[in-house]
């Protein structure tokens, strides 16, 4: 069995036939990412149709300046149904630049709050911003631990040794299929397999030989094949050790 632990599903006609190709291709676990709180009706719904769906509470960077207000209270609120198992996505994004990055990191500290105070695992969305990303998350993991995932990882090593430093997993998408990739093969050949996650950020970063297309959940399969042949190991031992790496993040 695989796991995508990232994804963002939308409930219209493509559906069905998206969850039956998961499922085809040997795709047992789901977690279709939260972006914007109030979205998160419809990512129930999902949820609750398909028993091997999950789902997350919270906000996406871009939307820093629509939740100007949004407190972890508010994302708290939204934890209690049994489906939400993670608190995001949520984090800094210096790329796209959509807010400011002062209401980025207000945002963002509410995210880790809510982590904190729920025991859910934080999804990290990190673009461009190393620097702070790593102050941000070293100053909340001090006050209080937390349990974070740097999702769709692309970034520095420092990121990376700092995530590892506090028990943070580290999850691989379809980047690392891509050919101008090496140095992020390179990079995940040094993380330890006990922190290792696969995605596909879908609709978004479709793997090689899926390039420009939509990306979908069985697409997941392609990437794990990659982070075997990565960490020279089988396909299979390397979708044990994910999916139970998952299992054992959300206590599943």
């Amino acid at each position: 069995m695989l796991v995508d632990s990232h994804c963002h599903l939308e409930n219209d006609e493509k559906l069905e036939e998206i969850i039956k190709r998961a499922t085809e291709a040997g795709v047992g676990l789901i977690l279709d990412a939260g972006s914007n709180l109030d979205h998160l009706p419809e990512h129930l719904q999902i949820a609750e149709q398909y028993g091997f769906v999950y789902t997350a509470a919270g906000a996406h960077p871009h939307q820093a300046k629509e939740f100007a207000a949004l407190t972890a209270e508010d994302i708290l609120r939204e934890t209690g149904h049994k489906k939400v198992i993670a608190i995001g996505e949520a984090g800094l994004d210096y790329y796209y630049d959509f807010a400011p990055k002062e209401a980025q990191a207000r945002l963002f500290k509410e995210n880790i709050k809510a982590a904190q105070q729920s025991g859910l695992p934080l999804i990290v969305h990190n673009r461009d911003a190393d620097e702070d990303m790593i102050r941000l998350l070293r100053e909340a993991y001090e006050q209080k631990v937390f349990k974070a995932i740097i999702h769709c990882y692309s970034s520095s090593w420092e990121l990376a040794e700092a995530a590892l430093e506090m028990g943070f997993y580290i999850s691989a998408s379809g980047m690392i299929t891509f050919n101008n990739a090496t140095d992020l093969r390179e990079k995940f050949a040094k993380i330890p397999e006990d922190r290792l996650l696969v995605e596909t950020d879908a609709p978004y970063l479709a793997p090689v030989p899926k390039r420009g297309q939509a990306n979908e959940p069985a697409n997941v399969v392609l990437t794990a094949a990659k982070l075997a042949e990565i960490k020279q190991m089988s396909f299979e031992k390397m979708a044990q050790i994910t999916t139970n790496n998952f299992k054992r993040l959300f206590e599943l």
